[in-house]
């Protein structure tokens, strides 16, 4: 793994990329969180509940209006990571996966502690949140996976049979190393999904999520992402149905008004590649944030999934103040959420005067061990 270094971030640069990691992360969040209280639900069950239109605002889930399932806080503990890695290259181990996935096996932690363990300072201070220590709804391949030390890689991956989307939905963070190339944000990303998701279509699936997320936090537009994407890819073995599912979605656009029924056709059987398709499709077709993200889980697949994964390319593409503020309001977790995306902004953007050659800051260190 390598990243192009050395660069130079004016403050304006410094603000909209600070803006496009809030709205990624948030954009996630709210995603997840509007399409859980209907995950599973046919869409006559969701319009039987929720009127004609179907789900439009946040509904409740696992007790309050806007909580978020386990996506949201595997999306977290990947930017907990992504900052550790950066933090532990100065001692000269330089290998990205390996914090990645000590941070999914402290995501882990939460589902099965009571609560955080103050005495593990090398935690960090993620882990130490105690609202993370909830179980919402965990699929048996992330606790299968990040269940044991081991670590899967693409020669043994984890769960080689899954294809489903739940490491796509928490890849949003690996699109927001610009300063990386495109195809190293690819790997990470692939590499970091094989640790829970074997099946090539589940783990390209998140490369691809990755690196259109990456073009748009540096400001290209989501078509053209979707086109570095497709010739990223086109080298993997096994790219074919995501591959696929990403030229159907820019093929649906041109189909008319955007209809349930078409989302749901880009779905399929709601595997990762069809989750992908669907929710660049809304992305691209949304009149508005808003509408977007409700197109994106008013059907009977994945809602959950699929809000995040729309929710992450729409806050990258828009920024933080392209979201809805009324259902920001109730965000579950959203200091949390804007902490560790201002931390990550200022980790990108100005590490080494929080821990180079010059001195280190002992704060930071004690946010994000190098352990």
């Amino acid at each position: 793994m390598g990243a192009t270094a050395g660069a130079v971030w004016g403050r304006a640069e410094q603000q909209d990329f600070r803006g496009r990691v809030r709205g990624t992360l948030l954009g996630v969040a709210v995603g997840d969180a509007l399409g859980a209280p209907v995950d599973g639900l046919t869409l006559a069950e969701i319009r039987e509940t929720y009127g004609a239109e179907g789900l439009v605002d946040l509904g409740f889930g696992h007790g309050r209006r806007g909580a978020v399932s386990h996506l949201t806080q595997l999306t977290l503990f990947s930017v907990d990571g992504l900052i550790r890695a950066q933090v532990r290259r100065d001692t000269g181990a330089w290998h990205p996966p390996t914090d990645l996935h000590k941070a999914y096996l402290r995501w882990a932690a939460t589902q099965r502690d009571w609560g955080p363990d103050e005495r593990r300072k090398e935690d960090g201070w993620l882990a130490r949140e105690e609202w993370l220590y909830a179980r919402r709804d965990p699929t048996r391949s992330l606790l299968l996976g990040f269940g044991d030390e081991t670590m899967g890689t693409l020669d043994a991956p984890k769960n080689p049979g899954d294809a489903g989307p739940e490491a796509a939905a928490r890849s949003a963070p690996f699109g927001l190393l610009v300063g990386w190339e495109p195809q190293l944000v690819v790997q990470l990303a692939v590499e970091c999904a094989a640790q829970s998701h074997g099946h090539p279509a589940a783990y390209l699936s998140a490369g691809a999520y990755a690196v259109i997320v990456h073009s748009l936090a540096r400001s290209e537009s989501l078509d053209a992402a979707v086109q570095r994407a497709l010739a990223l890819l086109a080298a993997r073995p096994g790219h074919q149905p995501v591959s696929d599912g990403l030229q159907h979605a820019l093929g649906a656009v041109r189909q008319g008004m955007p209809t349930p029924a078409r989302v749901a056709e880009l779905l399929g059987d709601g595997t990762a590649e069809g989750l992908l398709s669907a929710a660049v499709y809304c992305a691209l077709v949304g009149e508005d944030v808003r509408h977007g993200l409700c197109l994106s889980v008013n059907h009977d697949g994945p809602s959950a999934a699929a809000g995040a994964l729309t929710g992450g390319l729409l806050g990258a593409l828009h920024g933080e103040t392209a979201l809805p503020p009324a259902w920001l309001a109730e965000l579950e977790g959203r200091p949390t959420l804007l902490e560790l995306a201002d931390d990550f902004a200022m980790e990108m953007t100005q590490g080494p005067a929080l821990h180079g050659p010059a001195g280190a800051s002992p704060g930071w260190l004690a946010r994000y061990p190098r352990g």
